[in-house]
């Protein structure tokens, strides 16, 4: 991606990667298992893009996830986007979503109300950590380490869940129930 680039950069919950361009950022890799291969995954997303040093306006941006992420509150709301070829209903959930503040949640269905009744998948939601099935229930997510990642996440935001994560640390268990 000519004029595109990307760092990676440490947090409390792993290395990061951030992806820039002239308009903004345009994507945020949550961690995968080691810096290497949250590298990798971003080579993977988005080809032969170039690590660089980042600007000033993205290293604000670094800086305020690196905080949010070590349980300061941060609602990002100043880091620019770059949504060229983002589809309008996505940029309404994108609107939408950014609205929630650090330690709270809405369900998939409540963004869903606030567009107009729509279906709403759970792909095009940022930050979709901090949106919920229904029931508050944490529903899936596609980072590396899946719900137990999300929960983490909602966590050191202080946001309060109904599930605590299963005896082996994989999937959630519904708060109450007994797994067998």
């Amino acid at each position: 991606m000519t004029g595109h680039s990307f760092t990676v950069f440490d947090t409390a919950i792993g290395s990061c990667g951030i992806a820039w361009g002239e308009r903004g950022i345009f994507a945020v890799q949550l961690p995968m298992s080691s810096e290497d291969k949250t590298r990798k995954r971003i080579h993977q997303r988005f080809g032969d893009i170039e690590e660089a040093v980042p600007p000033p306006v993205v290293q604000a941006a670094i800086d305020g996830i690196v905080e949010l992420l070590s349980g300061k509150p941060n609602d990002l709301n100043d880091v620019v986007l770059d949504l060229e070829g983002v589809p309008e209903f996505n940029r309404g959930v994108y609107a939408i979503a950014r609205t929630i503040p650090p330690g709270k949640t809405l369900t998939y269905g409540d963004i869903a109300k606030r567009l107009g009744g729509v279906e709403l998948s759970r792909d095009v939601v940022v930050p979709c950590h901090r949106v919920l099935a229904a029931g508050g229930k944490p529903g899936g997510f596609s980072a590396n380490g899946g719900v137990v990642t999300k929960l983490k996440m909602l966590a050191i935001e202080g946001a309060v869940v109904n599930y605590t994560p299963s005896l082996f640390g994989d999937e959630p268990a519904a708060a109450g129930r007994r797994e067998s």
